[in-house]
């Protein structure tokens, strides 16, 4: 055995591998609906189509898709007006006689169609009609229970086709919301960080450094963040993209998803319906920015400049009942440390809740 030979054997050999999956095509812009055949062609995605809408998007956009579509193949149309097991599982079986899955609508529907192409291995393509959180573009989706929203792996989108006039058309509120949620990134990665720190939690500095970027590049711009604007609709869409990339380059939610989303969660088991996914996850954040020691006025007046709420009581919610969710976030995933798996008191819960409505 040569001398070579036997050095390289007592060297460690490097066998560390990763898979990661990223969307191919991103179209984002004004009008850009009938890029879908171009895609559906660069991606060979085949002739026919699971097309999975709601009522009302299905006649804002859901329509022109079907028909842009139907000009080179066969289209099935499902409306699923909420997300189920029950609605999954009956979208499952159209889709499993076609090539491919379109979604087009809000965070249900786009979530919904998610996991119907990852259960029957089928590519994806999301046509959010809203920019609400970032599931458009991540490869995890969320579902309710009788016990609260869970998180399921599912497939990144094989391409995402934005237009920003019709997103920039939707409530405020749902573009507001999307907003909350990137700016939430802020504390994900402080908790990650955190958890690599004490944990010995791996972390991947890229993954870091875009989910940062992402959100610094809302809260520099919180004033351009208008309603029924498709500048707005731009910045959010392009960051909610990045965002789910983030997540995609990690591997895991880990990049936009910690403290901040688990009281956002403890809130939908708490009181359902009350507040959007973003909404308390922004609400979450300053009270974990406030944690950490960072710039939580800070962060709480760019909410505030971007139409976001910033205290229970914008969205209806009784401040007991948020002190509740901060108690109960450290159930939720406990496996994912936080700032708020540290032992929080209910006096201490109570404290920061009112410190949310000091100026």
């Amino acid at each position: 055995m040569s001398p070579n030979t036997i050095k390289l054997l007592k060297e460690k050999v490097f066998d560390k591998s990763k898979w990661m999956q990223l969307p191919r095509d991103v179209v984002i812009g004004h009008d850009v609906l009938g890029q879908i055949i171009p895609v559906c062609t660069d991606l060979k995605m085949g002739r026919s189509a699971l097309l999975i809408s709601g009522k009302n998007t299905m006649e804002r956009a859901g329509k022109t898709v079907r028909d842009l579509l139907l000009q080179s193949g066969t289209v099935n149309v499902f409306i699923a007006e909420e997300i189920s097991p029950e609605i999954i599982a009956k979208a499952e079986r159209i889709a499993e006689g076609m090539d491919f899955v379109v979604g087009v609508g809000g965070g249900r529907v786009i979530d919904t169609a998610k996991i119907v192409s990852y259960n029957v291995d089928r590519q994806f393509i999301s046509v959010p009609t809203a920019a609400s959180h970032d599931g458009i573009a991540s490869a995890r989706a969320s579902v309710p229970t009788g016990e609260g929203n869970v998180s399921l792996e599912a497939h990144p989108p094989s391409a995402i086709i934005a237009d920003t006039g019709i997103i920039a058309s939707a409530p405020h509120r749902l573009l507001a919301a999307g907003c909350a949620d990137v700016i939430s990134n802020y504390t994900a990665i402080l908790d990650w960080e955190m958890a690599h720190r004490i944990k010995g939690e791996p972390m991947s500095e890229y993954a870091v450094a875009l989910s940062k970027m992402t959100a610094e590049i809302l809260v520099r711009n919180a004033d351009l963040i208008k309603p029924n604007q498709e500048q707005s609709a731009w910045f959010v869409t392009k960051a909610l993209v990045s965002s789910g990339v983030a997540m995609s380059i990690a591997g895991s939610s880990r990049p936009a998803s910690g403290g901040e989303h688990k009281f956002s969660h403890a809130i939908d088991r708490l009181a359902p319906g009350k507040a959007l996914h973003g909404e308390s996850c922004g609400i979450g954040t300053i009270i974990s920015m406030y944690l950490h020691g960072g710039d939580w006025r800070g962060i709480r007046e760019s909410l505030r400049t971007i139409g976001a709420p910033v205290t229970p009581a914008d969205v209806g919610i009784p401040d007991e009942i948020a002190v509740e969710a901060l108690l109960m976030a450290k159930t939720i995933r406990p496996e994912r440390f936080t700032i708020f798996d540290m032992g929080i008191t209910k006096e201490s819960a109570e404290k920061l809740v009112q410190m949310l409505y000091v100026e």
